[in-house]
């Protein structure tokens, strides 16, 4: 098995989803699969009360990055203020993630390329070319794609790039 690029690895806690979501996740990005799933036994059953057998953890990864979902319990939910973001090349890329993704979520929770999926985790579905559009020389072109960016749910490339065109 080749060695994952990165050290860092998200722990996404689930109330008793994580198997569920770790297969809809890895349904979704090429290259993705799951690695490991393991279950809680009687050790420490005083301390998470799960059933003896049922799913504790899946390991996964989605495009080579490492991923952990955990069977936690009721007591913490996913919160915008984390989320996951995929940096897409083009706008097939952005259709894809954001429909398979947003398929079952909160429609609210849903603007400027935000969407909440249907376990609560948040995803940013972003044009790769977006820190250029941000960051570029030229104030006005940037502030324009951002003015309308905040008028979009689903980001729109080409519509973005004419904004920061001026047309």
């Amino acid at each position: 098995m080749a060695r994952l690029v990165s050290r860092f690895q998200p722990c996404l806690w689930f109330d008793t989803q994580a198997e569920e979501a770790a297969n809809f996740y890895v349904g979704i990005f090429p290259d993705s699969r799951i690695l490991s799933v393991s279950y809680y036994s009687e050790a420490g059953q005083e301390h998470h009360r799960k059933p003896v057998g049922s799913v504790m953890t899946v390991s996964f990864t989605l495009e080579n990055q490492a991923m952990l979902a955990l069977n936690g319990g009721p007591l913490f939910q996913f919160s915008p203020a984390v989320s996951l973001m995929i940096l897409c090349d083009s706008q097939a890329e952005i259709d894809h993630y954001w429909n398979a993704l947003s398929e079952g979520g909160d429609p609210a929770a849903q603007q400027c390329g935000w969407l909440a999926d249907r376990y609560g985790l948040s995803w940013q579905v972003t044009p790769r070319d977006w820190e250029r559009l941000m960051n570029a020389p030229d104030h006005a072109a940037s502030q324009r794609a951002l003015l309308a960016m905040h008028e979009m749910k689903k980001l729109d490339i080409g519509a973005l790039q004419a904004a920061f065109d001026g047309r």
